[in-house]
């Protein structure tokens, strides 16, 4: 049964469909509304635009539902692996056997950079930021096989994606220890893609790190969880530059752009940030959330409730029991993190927050699982990103496979002068 909704404009009435997604989501399309009325819709910051029709991931914020390609956020946790996921996500579909070993030799075959990018990366200061390096890299590596750039089929999609996901380790690895005045350290054939990543992070000439189990599955388990998230800032840029026909290595990079701000891939920064304010300024953990309370407060408590999320974000439960689990294997003497348990304890009991519903999110957790590994803070957003890629290359497929796209050009409500005439520089 079809549903529209009618609008009624200068006394005129026009009649706009309803239409209804696959988990019964109703949107009003309003796409020929300027052809029909000449009014557009003003919303700013899109929080009740849909910019697209996708196939990827399901979220209910309500009901804290997180699904990629119609399977559970839990059940890939439980099940799978970052690179099967990576598939899934991709392709729509969980791989068979063999389009797993395929998607893992492609992997491997092209985890090594070429050697004339690792002269790129003496071109940034010590004290470039990764994410700087990383978008860079991205555009860059593209250079050095062009033939992949028009993607013609599907042999050559999966050739390009297993590329850029191989390769995003390893350049992230190499911005770290660039950072650092290490040698790069290069990739092993006998490591998987989350012990080959801390392999190349934390491993030096003369010793080579060996990731424990419980760090390797966290590990895995923060970039399954960080793989897709629908139409988030860095999603939304990837598909506005890939409407233009940019190829999909470019449209990643504005994607790690996108990403890199504060207000988008910074949160799990800002948790370990205000954890380090805590120690510094001698309070106690009940003291902060009593500040945190006050009226006028300029104290925030990050890491705690979400955007999208109104009851509990699904996939901070998952993390929380791997830092469990990774913290109980490492004997680690650090006041951050003692910190952290305590706030989490406090907060999770306290009515104001409980009525509030602000549980601790993702970012709680999985800044404590990255500083619990060593990974320094100015590296959390690029981890952020080497879990995102997935997605980011999903979306790009969208707009890459569909017949009918088209550039996106969103509309504006002009609010600037009006009509006025030049003044000659003699006169001003």
């Amino acid at each position: 049964m079809s549903h529209t909704c009618r609008i009624e404009l200068d006394g005129k009435s026009y009649d706009f469909p309803v239409v209804e997604g696959t988990e019964n989501e109703l949107a009003i399309d309003v796409s020929a509304l300027r052809d029909r009325t000449g009014y557009i819709t003003l919303d700013d910051g899109y929080g009740n635009t849909g910019s697209c029709k996708s196939a990827i991931t399901y979220i209910d914020g309500d009901q804290g539902i997180l699904r990629y390609r119609g399977i559970p956020i839990e059940q890939l946790a439980a099940n799978s692996s970052f690179v099967e996921t990576a598939w899934l996500v991709i392709w729509g579909r969980l791989p068979t056997p063999a389009d797993r070993e395929r998607f893992r030799e492609l992997l491997t075959e092209n985890q090594m950079m070429h050697e004339s990018l690792r002269s790129h990366f003496e071109g940034f200061p010590p004290n470039a930021h990764p994410m700087a390096i990383l978008s860079a890299m991205i555009n860059a590596m593209s250079c050095y096989e062009p033939g992949i750039m028009e993607i013609e089929d599907d042999t050559i999609l999966e050739r390009a994606a297993a590329r850029l996901i191989s390769k995003v380790r390893t350049i992230a690895a190499a911005s770290y220890k660039m950072s650092v005045g290490q040698p790069l350290i290069y990739p092993r054939t006998d490591y998987k893609y989350c012990e080959n990543f801390l392999h190349m992070m934390f491993s030096i000439p003369y010793s080579d790190y060996e990731p424990t189990p419980e760090v390797a599955r966290a590990l895995n388990l923060f970039l399954i969880l960080h793989a897709d998230h629908e139409q988030n800032c860095s999603t939304s840029t990837v598909r506005m530059v890939a409407s233009s026909g940019a190829n999909m290595y470019a449209s990643c990079a504005a994607g790690v752009c996108a990403l890199w701000g504060p207000l988008h891939g910074g949160a799990n920064v800002a948790v370990v940030e205000m954890l380090e304010f805590i120690r510094q300024s001698g309070m106690n953990v009940a003291e902060y959330v009593s500040r945190v309370k006050a009226k006028d407060s300029k104290l925030r408590l990050m890491g705690f409730g979400h955007r999208v999320y109104k009851n509990f974000d699904p996939r901070s439960k998952i993390l929380k029991e791997a830092s469990d689990q990774m913290l109980a294997g490492m004997n680690i003497n650090d006041p951050l993190l003692d910190i952290a348990r305590q706030l989490e304890e406090v907060a999770l009991q306290d009515p104001y927050f409980i009525e509030r519903k602000l549980y601790p999110n993702v970012d709680f957790y999985s800044g404590i699982i990255l500083r619990a590994m060593g990974i320094p803070l100015n590296m959390f957003t690029v981890m952020f990103a080497m879990g995102r890629v997935p997605g980011w290359i999903a979306n790009w497929k969208e707009i890459h496979d569909d017949p009918k796209s088209r550039i996106y050009r969103p509309r504006q409500l002009y609010v600037g002068s009006t009509l006025r005439d030049f003044v000659p520089r003699n006169l001003r």
